[in-house]
């Protein structure tokens, strides 16, 4: 876990320098659902069944990419995170009709009426998908779970799509709380539940004066309060260790079918990472 911690370290040290922009300008950003619905408005469509919208970065501009289908056809879009421009549109239809790229919605508003016809013979299967993925979770109600659970208010989004894992259809969600911490976590999409989530606590790694450590059982009594209702029997490795000289206590603990492993801070008790993970049934 130690070479794993150093990764996670450098990573995260790496990505919160490269994010602090983002985060001191993400209060003027349009947010997700401004950017979904420039994207239905520009593709000429009501609505669609969104499969990711992300934030990303590209030569100094900050942009939603925005993925969704409507109507037979997949659509993806490049919206910018300030002013809602649309930066670019791409579309691909059910009979592999391919649309170009394009920087405003001038374009789009006769390209969307060939798409609609092109996509009216795609009409019946279409509703019967979007029957099926109304008892499927929705994105805003996973990124919901993911934040509630994470007991944060004001964050920034950096992702939020649905994939597959093992078969299993999730939403990955990644965000920033407002103290710095990255969260990450894989949601469920037809039950909700969180099946796996980390967070890196790194950027707000109070110092302290590097002589007065905590013990081993207040440590222990740190991880526990993670985790309610476990005790100190269901830890199952609790180790020291030395990162470039500063003390840490790491190990792992499992209660209610789930895997945690973590790391603590010897000295501000700080929680620096924390993993958990449903066990394999």
């Amino acid at each position: 876990m130690k070479k794993l911690f150093a990764v996670c370290l450098l990573a995260g040290l790496v990505t919160l320098a490269g994010c602090s922009s983002t985060q001191t300008a993400s209060a003027q950003y349009i947010g997700m659902e401004a950017a979904r619905s420039a994207a239905l408005q520009d593709a000429g469509v009501t609505e669609g069944e969104f499969t990711g919208v992300t934030l990303e970065e590209k030569d100094g501009t900050v942009y939603y990419e925005v993925e969704f289908t409507a109507g037979g056809a997949k659509y993806e879009y490049a919206v910018d995170a300030l002013t809602g421009t649309i930066i670019e549109g791409k579309w691909k239809g059910n009979d592999g009709d391919q649309g170009g790229s394009k920087a405003s919605s001038t374009t789009q508003e006769s390209a969307a009426s060939s798409r609609q016809e092109s996509s009216s013979s795609q009409a019946q299967s279409s509703q019967a998908q979007a029957s099926q993925s109304q008892e499927e979770l929705t994105q805003d109600r996973a990124v919901e779970i993911a934040v509630e659970d994470a007991g944060v208010t004001d964050y920034t989004l950096l992702k939020a799509q649905r994939d597959y894992d093992d078969g299993r259809l999730v939403y990955e969600v990644e965000f920033y709380s407002a103290d710095g911490k990255e969260y990450d976590y894989e949601i469920d999409a037809a039950t909700g539940e969180v099946l796996s989530k980390d967070y890196d606590a790194e950027g707000t790694l109070p110092q302290g004066d590097g002589t007065t450590s905590i013990t081993e059982e207040e440590a222990k009594a740190l991880v526990l309060k993670q985790v309610p209702g476990a005790t100190e029997q269901d830890i199952l490795e609790f180790v020291t260790d030395y990162d470039d000289g500063r003390l840490e206590y790491e190990g792992k603990l499992f209660y209610n079918a789930t895997v945690y492993e973590f790391t603590v801070d010897g000295y501000s008790g700080t929680i620096r990472e924390w993993e958990a993970e449903k066990a394999a049934r």
